[in-house]
């Protein structure tokens, strides 16, 4: 820890302008062999920083261990940087890894605003990018890039699932609490197109700003719309108050259900078993899901600070184990060389890992794999630590995802 504080200002953007950023000592060293330099950009101390921050750093340490490079040749040093939510302060890092810092690949990125921005600066520059915990669908959109693969989740899947499946059991009146950025905005339309789409009714919305700690007037315009489900658009901390200020003031007794539309093993964790008891979110990943997500979890939690990987920390290891994959099998000159190449190699990949099983990635970018319908267990039901989830139902993963003709994307051809 010491040595990586001494180095905390390697690689990175102006101190003035990110306070938290640091290098990692290369994790997979050859003599004389090529260097690939990942760079982990996300929250490392804001509202996101438990799904995210050094969590994702620790995954991407563990692919490049579990990958086995090392043995072809192949150097791969990390850094990590702190974007506090800000689009700028986002692309002032990524231009500064890229041009002064020979950053090859850019993972993680929560927060939509600055994922879409990352994502211009990838393309243009032609390096890679993985975006695991932001959830636009404009990645594999309006915005697609041959230069991105969108892994983890985003708001059509998780509309689909939790919104869907909250309308089949009577849900059929909705009022949204909504995040005030590009994330929320498009949760609560991708989960209001589903509802209307199945008979149901939106009776009403409210925006608040990132990192919010009062929701009780929110809550309270929810509940004047007597609305059967509340609809929690936002994420990270964002949830955690809104959903233990809906128990305060004991919202569910009243027979109004809320709806986590993205909510984090970690969250509940933050919340606990009592107050979180009952609430349906999707996943893609549950550490404790089968034998290979379990043995993942052995391999990473204990350098993890006390928490168990969330499907935005898998994300990172699985895009970084594939595109390794991908280096081994072209070449990390060439992959150096052309961002696009190597994602179009990972592309051509069938994707195979602990954490999301066989998958592959679509023309878009768009990488497939179920997704999972869970209810978080009573404290009576739970029989250990972290065992917070009892799966609901499974959505294939030529089911989850937005159609591909439906994006926009202009890597498609019609």
């Amino acid at each position: 820890m010491a040595q990586d504080r001494r180095s905390l200002l390697k690689g990175a953007a102006a101190a003035a302008l990110v306070p938290a950023l640091g290098a990692i000592p290369a994790r997979a060293r050859a003599q004389g062999s090529t260097t690939l330099k990942i760079g982990v950009l996300n929250d490392q101390s804001g509202v996101y920083r438990d799904v995210s921050g050094p969590g994702s750093v620790a995954c991407v340490r563990q692919a490049i261990q579990d990958s086995g490079i090392a043995a072809k040749g192949v150097n791969v040093e990390v850094v990590f940087a702190d974007h506090q939510n800000k689009a700028d302060v986002g692309s002032t890092i990524a231009r500064q890894w890229i041009d002064r810092d020979g950053v090859d690949v850019i993972v993680d990125v929560p927060n939509s605003a600055v994922a879409l921005a990352v994502n211009a600066i990838v393309r243009e520059k032609n390096k890679a990018y993985f975006n695991s915990t932001g959830a636009t669908t404009d990645l594999t959109g309006a915005q697609c890039s041959p230069n991105t693969v969108h892994w983890t989740y985003d708001t059509y899947m998780l509309a689909k699932s939790t919104g869907g499946a909250m309308v089949k059991t009577g849900g059929d009146s909705w009022f949204f609490i909504t995040a005030d950025y590009a994330f929320g905005h498009a949760l609560e339309r991708d989960t209001t197109g589903f509802v209307t789409g199945a008979g149901g009714k939106v009776l009403g919305s409210v925006r608040h700003p990132l990192q919010s700690t009062d929701f009780s007037s929110y809550l309270l315009q929810a509940q004047q719309s007597r609305a059967k489900v509340i609809g929690l658009a936002n994420a990270g901390t964002d949830t955690i108050n809104s959903v233990k200020q809906a128990a305060e003031f004991g919202v569910t007794r009243r027979g109004t259900k809320i709806a986590v539309l993205l909510m984090f093993i970690n969250d509940v964790h933050s919340l606990g078993l009592k107050a979180a008891q009952g609430l349906v979110c999707t996943e893609s990943f549950y550490w404790d899901l089968n034998e290979r997500t379990r043995a993942f979890t052995n391999r990473v939690k204990g350098n993890m600070g006390g928490q168990y990987p969330a499907m935005s920390h898998a994300g990172c290891y699985a895009s970084v184990l594939h595109y390794l994959k991908a280096v081994a099998d072209m070449g990390a000159p060439a992959a150096k060389a052309s961002g696009a190449e190597a994602v179009a190699r990972m592309k051509a990949m069938p994707t195979d890992d602990d954490c999301f099983g066989a998958g592959q990635i679509r023309a878009d970018g768009r990488k497939l794999h179920p997704a999972y319908l869970f209810e978080v267990k009573t404290p009576e039901e739970s029989k250990g630590a972290w065992d917070y989830y009892k799966l609901l139902q499974t959505t294939a993963a030529d089911e989850a995802w937005r159609p591909l003709a439906q994006g926009g994307c202009s890597l498609i051809r019609t």
